[in-house]
């Protein structure tokens, strides 16, 4: 966290994509400030940057101009391998699509993201395990993904999202793939999950039952964000 408090901290954010030879502005100098344990909704009709938006504060994406500094940091300070590890260590991604994989349980896919940074499977096991039971998924564990329905499917995401710690969740739809049942379930469970560990989020949705449950809700329109309650 930086002296000013906040863990996020976009200035005059800026994103335009060049297609056909033509320019198009998806972001427009956004400025955001997001303090530690906030819970974070932004709206908006389909195509209208929010993904974008997510994709530059988790360095996936490069911005035109203005900067993304998470706990300090500039990400545009960052080499590819500083940014593949702050992308592992300092962000829960949670997408619309689980992206399990498939070959793989649940309980390995949750410990994945560690096993990446080169612990073993046998020192994960234990935090692994107590968070699919967080899920409410102890049952499943050595389930394949193929064995799951789509809503265990995604609280093995939101339980792997959560698996290193991250200083940030950054969730794209996360209930977009789900029918209503379902998509009260994982809400009631990521929020809950989210509060119970402290952790930031931001999210981006359609739903306006999941976006009424955040501490400060925007829509994105015309490439600015507004609207802060």
């Amino acid at each position: 966290m930086n002296e000013t408090g906040t863990i996020l901290t976009l200035s005059s954010l800026s994103k335009t994509y060049v297609t056909a030879g033509e320019g198009i502005e998806v972001l427009r100098k956004i400025d955001l400030s997001i303090a530690p344990g906030t819970t974070v909704a932004v709206t908006g009709e389909s195509g209208c940057g929010k993904s974008t938006l997510l994709n530059l504060i988790g360095g996936l994406d490069y911005p035109s101009s203005g900067s993304v500094v998470v706990a300090g940091r500039e990400l545009s300070g960052m080499s590819e391998d500083q940014l593949s590890a702050y992308r592992n260590t300092c962000i829960g991604f949670i997408f619309q699509f689980h992206f399990l994989l498939r070959d793989f349980t649940a309980l390995e896919n949750v410990v994945m993201p560690a096993m990446v940074g080169g612990a073993s499977f046998r020192s994960l096991r234990r935090r692994g395990e107590a968070l699919l039971a967080d899920v409410r998924l102890s049952q499943r564990q050595d389930a394949f993904p193929q064995e799951l329905s789509g809503g265990e499917r995604q609280r093995v995401a939101v339980a792997r999202a959560l698996m290193n710690s991250p200083l940030l969740i950054l969730a794209d739809e996360p209930t977009g793939n789900l029918d209503e049942r379902n998509s009260a379930v994982v809400r009631d469970i990521l929020f809950e999950l989210v509060e119970k560990q402290g952790r930031t989020m931001v999210l981006v949705t359609h739903d306006k039952n999941i976006s009424e449950k955040a501490d400060v809700r925007y829509t994105l329109a015309h490439g600015e964000l507004s609207g802060q309650s």
